[in-house]
């Protein structure tokens, strides 16, 4: 399947690459960033790691390598620190190998060479995450959004919060792990490549794409995370669940989670799978370290250590907080944050709350704007890049396990990758909103909201032809066309609008409406469900299709449609309206009454059921109750023709013949064309003239 490109891509100012073009430069950034570091010592922790680690050497057996820690020294030992990260202890060994010897220069190229295959492939990833799975003919992955993964993969490639991983030789853990970890995402992503719907999936790739977790994780740590960023993945994109809706159901209890649909879909079957292949990877990794946590000291994590709860929370945040700013303003590093560099908050008092305080508002606001925008491309965008920003941080944020450390910029390497994304995203969002189509597309709309359609239409034209894929200008100027009766461009417009916005729910919408005026009625039909497909609870949706199928002598099924659009909108009264109407009009007046008064419980007040209730009860000979709610309408509407025409009907039947000739008069008074009242008066007043003839 091929996805169209996201609307506000094409406003970053970056020229429009081809992948391969767009990887190569990538690559080379990362390169030029980075190759000063080539010539460097080995430092720091180097030392431990590398220079007096025995694994590394040919003398040692390489078994030792999967029993010892990343020190080398033994896992089962007391001082260890229970960093297990073989693979990453074996590409040290190779490196010593390839060299001949503790030569730097090595070690420091490949580092160099990871960061920038990693900035590479994160082109696709980010592609993948902005929006959703696409395959050329020869099985790549589509960039529907070109500029702004490119964006996104150059912030990161540059990204100075990399020094770390990057110049340092230890940080090889960092690089390996998140190669390993987009491998798996990349891997997850081809398990659905080739079909359209997310019931059918490959399970070889899902656990191809949990064996490579698992070489993430014989990396660093970390590497498990990538399970979380999976399982988002699939329940916002493969299965396009939104997640506010979701809450808001499982918080209300109202229309319960339904898992025959999760089972279908096939959710719950790969859910369940990365969930017993991460217990299993953390039950392997737990016996590994003797089933027993790494000791610490104070001065390794003095927040960890604090008096009380409170503090160790407080301290905690504010670490969060100085993460968050190394990422947004990396002017400061520090290869060590220990030995006090960070000292402890110990009250409230502390100026330092207003940075955390400061934090939780900015990601209160994201979530929020993640989660309930109702534009589902910037919902899943800002969803997905929030995920990618977090759950790598997890296993650093002391939630679950004391870390041996206050602030290591190596564990931000690949949470980095999910800010670069948003800031991408946002500055691509800040160039659309800033182009000159917006200008003609809101001048547009407010022409159209005062009843000027005509000048609207020019606007929206000109919004169009600025910028040829902005969906919602065509879904507008197709609506104002829509209602001046011009049919065909209309149905050109929303065509367009939905193949360029395939999720664009009301454009379908809209589409089938049209359709359905031109008689395409299968037509119609398909683009109502797909309206609903991406919104499912669309009762206006629900009530075209109604319409549709009525228009087609479907009854039943034009009830059901109507019956849902009630469901979902109780007070649809255009809906509770037209079953009565149908229902009447096909002889079945008993649940046409029935219905009726359903729905004046909920709209009291509604001059239109009303009158649609009367007529049923007028042909029930019920008509005591049918003049009381032809009454009631009319007091509400007065000037109703055809309420004073029925009402009038009524009267004839009931053989109240003068108020019958009042309420004729009234009726042809408000329209002197309304059909049929015109000779229903005239038989009246035959009528009455006869009476008088026939009285002596």
């Amino acid at each position: 399947m091929a996805l169209p490109d996201v609307y506000w891509d094409h406003q970053i100012p970056l020229p429009k690459l081809t992948p391969v073009q767009a990887k190569v430069t990538v690559a080379l950034v990362a390169l030029l960033c980075f190759i000063n570091s080539y010539d460097g010592e080995f430092v720091f922790d180097d030392s431990e790691a590398i220079v007096n680690n025995k694994d590394l050497k040919p003398t040692t057996p390489l078994n030792n390598i999967w029993s010892n820690d990343f020190w080398g020294s033994n896992l089962s030992s007391n001082s260890s620190h229970k960093s297990y990260r073989p693979l990453t202890v074996l590409t040290f060994r190779l490196n010593y190998l390839v060299a001949g010897g503790l030569h730097p220069v090595g070690f420091h190229v490949l580092n160099i060479v990871l960061h920038a295959v990693i900035s590479a492939l994160m082109i696709d990833v980010f592609a993948i995450l902005i929006g959703g799975l696409a395959y050329d003919e020869k099985g790549v992955i589509f960039n529907h959004a070109p500029k702004t993964s490119l964006l996104a993969a150059l912030f990161f490639a540059a990204h100075p919060v990399h020094t770390e991983s990057v110049a340092g030789i230890v940080g090889r853990a960092d690089l390996l792990c998140a190669l390993f970890f987009q491998l798996s995402f990349l891997t997850y992503c081809k398990a659905f490549r080739g079909s359209a719907r997310n019931d059918r999936f490959s399970v070889q790739w899902v656990v191809v794409s949990l064996t490579l977790c698992a070489a993430a994780m014989l990396c660093k740590e970390q590497g498990i995370t990538v399970l979380g960023v999976n399982a988002a993945f699939d329940v916002l994109v493969i299965c396009n669940v939104n997640v506010y809706e979701l809450s808001q159901r499982l918080l209300l209890r109202k229309n319960p989670l339904d898992v025959c649909e999760m089972l279908r879909t096939g959710l719950l079957t790969r859910l369940t799978l990365m969930g017993l292949g991460g217990l299993l990877m953390l039950y392997a990794r737990w016996r590994i370290m003797g089933t027993g946590p790494p000791a610490f000291t104070e001065v390794d994590n003095p927040a960890s250590f604090a008096d009380n709860l409170f503090l160790r929370i407080v301290n905690y945040n504010y670490y969060y907080s100085l993460n968050a700013w190394l990422l947004l303003c990396p002017w400061w590093l520090c290869f060590d944050w220990s030995m006090g560099c960070v000292p402890l908050i110990r009250s409230p008092a502390d100026w330092r709350m207003v940075w955390l305080l400061l934090m939780w508002c900015i990601l209160i606001g994201l979530v929020g704007q993640a989660l309930c925008s109702q534009d589902s491309q910037r919902r899943r965008t800002l969803t997905l890049g929030l995920v990618l920003l977090l759950v790598p941080f997890l296993p650093a944020s002391n939630m679950f396990f004391r870390v041996g450390f206050v602030i290591a910029e190596r564990v931000l390497y690949l949470s980095s990758a999910g800010y670069c994304l948003l800031l991408a995203y946002s500055l691509g969002h800040c160039c659309y909103c800033w182009t000159r189509y917006r200008v003609h597309y809101n001048v547009g709309k407010n022409l159209a909201d005062k009843g000027n359609s005509t000048a609207a239409i020019r606007y929206y034209r000109e919004a169009v032809r600025l910028h040829p894929t902005y969906v919602h200008a065509m879904n507008n100027l197709g609506n104002i066309l829509k209602e001046r009766n011009e049919l065909i461009e209309a149905e050109q417009l929303l065509s367009k609008a939905v193949s360029i916005q395939p999720d664009f729910a009301a454009a379908w919408m809209n589409l089938g409406i049209v359709q359905n005026s031109l008689q395409k009625f299968d037509e119609a039909e398909q683009s109502y469900w797909s309206a609903i497909r991406f919104r499912k609870k669309y009762p206006d949706c629900y009530y075209n299709l109604g319409r549709l199928y009525a228009d087609q002598n479907r009854h039943v099924d034009a009830l059901n449609a109507w019956r849902n659009a009630t469901v979902l909108k109780p007070d649809h009264s255009l809906a509770w309206n037209n079953m009565v109407i149908l229902l009447d009009n096909t002889g079945n007046l008993g649940q046409a009454e029935l219905i009726g008064r359903e729905a004046l419980k909920l709209l009291p007040n509604d001059h239109t059921i009303m009158f649609s209730l009367a007529n049923v009860l007028g042909k029930l000979q019920k008509y005591k109750e049918s003049e009381g709610f032809f009454l009631h309408a009319l007091r509400i509407n007065p000037n109703a023709a055809s309420c004073h025409g029925n009402l009038a009907v009524l009267y004839h039947r009931w053989g109240k013949l003068e108020l019958a000739k009042k309420h004729y008069e009234l009726s042809l008074t408000l329209d002197p064309e309304a059909p049929g009242t015109r000779d229903n008066y005239n038989m009246l007043r035959r009528k009455l003239d006869q009476l008088k003839r026939s009285t002596p």
